[in-house]
């Protein structure tokens, strides 16, 4: 499953450079001038998980499989993009079809990369983006309410479920606050979802700092941060120039040994990736045998079937049971016939509940 993350922001942010950095591909042009991205860019990459390694190793699997995320590199936006500044039209579209929005915001100063703005200001900029997007979203749902209307008048209850909705979020998004702030109850997600606003989705910035910032930030970093944490969002400070010259590097040693240099211990990949991972509460299951180390992902409260499914649609139609071992259970147990001899190895039906970490392998009957 992995998760598909949008990377917005205003113009010479460091979207594009981050997004090669991190995707190790120049698939974005990275320019000095607004608008140097005008399609998306997509990219998928292997998320990073030691845990992978051990259980590799421990099952002399001679092939290891991460399981992937998508980045989408999505153009510039400026003030007026919901009404078609700058090609703002068919880039709002794009971001509809993420499932969370990493937000590039600039945090360092460079007199030789001009900013669209006239100056370099986070909080403004973010207030920018966000109202551009609390716009589209706006305009979306004003069309939306004749068709809802004409659609109730025929007894549709499903159009009556989403007009309720829309007359909640209209003056909500008029008074300047995203979707995501309207507190839904269950009955009413799917009705919610199927509305498809941008502001809805879950949101992460990521400040882009300089190099010698990396590790601790700087006061730009802390609004960001402090806003981030009233808003209920996520905040991962990021080097994207660092991030560009650890792409660079050929072998995993080089790539700790630069790390360290810069008081950092893990890459800006692996700290975005594990806070997209919170954002959508999204766990990691392992598949190990000696042909491979599969990593897959399913989302936080799935069951048995619906992690089998992510493998191949016949494992979730013809489920029958899981042998399950928790993560730290074959490592101790140094593999699978040791947790079987340890009595470790458990027989799960259609109701159990995966947990992060679980090393699964399905029976199924089709």
């Amino acid at each position: 499953m992995g998760f598909k993350c949008g990377i917005v922001g205003l113009p010479n942010v460091g979207k594009s450079t981050l997004f090669n950095a991190l995707t190790g591909a120049a698939q974005a042009e990275a320019a000095n001038y607004p608008f140097c991205t005008i399609e998306p860019n997509v990219a998928r990459v292997g998320v990073p998980d030691p845990r992978l390694q051990i259980l590799a190793s421990i099952a002399g699997s001679k092939q290891i499989i991460p399981t992937q995320i998508e980045f989408v590199d999505i153009a510039g936006l400026v003030r007026g993009a919901s009404k078609g500044e700058g090609l703002g039209n068919q880039f709002l579209s794009h971001i509809r079809e993420v499932d969370a929005i990493a937000q590039v915001v600039r945090c360092f100063e460079d007199d030789d990369i001009t900013h669209v703005e006239g100056g370099v200001d986070p909080l403004r900029d973010i207030e920018i983006i966000e109202t551009e997007l609390i716009l589209a979203d706006l305009a979306s749902l004003e069309k939306r309410v004749p068709n809802l209307e004409k659609k109730i008048r025929g007894g549709d209850k499903e159009s009556k479920e989403q007009l309720a909705l829309v007359q909640q979020l209209l003056p909500l998004l008029e008074a300047g606050k995203p979707a995501r702030v309207l507190e839904v109850g269950e009955n009413n997600q799917r009705a919610f979802q199927m509305l498809q606003l941008i502001t809805a989705k879950p949101l992460m910035y990521v400040c882009n700092v300089g190099e010698d910032e990396a590790a601790d930030g700087n006061a730009m970093t802390q609004n960001v941060q402090a806003r981030a944490q009233a808003e209920g969002a996520e905040c991962v400070v990021i080097s994207a120039r660092i991030e560009e010259e650890i792409a660079g590097l050929e072998t995993a040693e080089e790539k700790q040994e630069f790390l360290a240099t810069m008081g950092l211990h893990e890459t800006g990949l692996a700290r975005l990736i594990q806070t997209g991972y919170g954002l959508l509460d999204l766990i990691t299951f392992f598949t190990i045998g000696p042909k491979e180390a599969h990593a897959w992902t399913v989302q936080r409260g799935s069951k048995a079937p619906r992690a089998a499914g992510e493998i191949h649609t016949d494992f979730e139609k013809g489920f029958i049971r899981s042998e399950t071992i928790a993560y730290d259970d074959y490592v101790a147990a140094k593999g699978e016939q040791g947790a079987r001899d340890a009595g470790k190895l458990r027989l799960e039906g259609k109701d159990y509940t995966v947990q992060d970490g679980d090393v699964l392998h399905f029976r199924f009957n089709v």
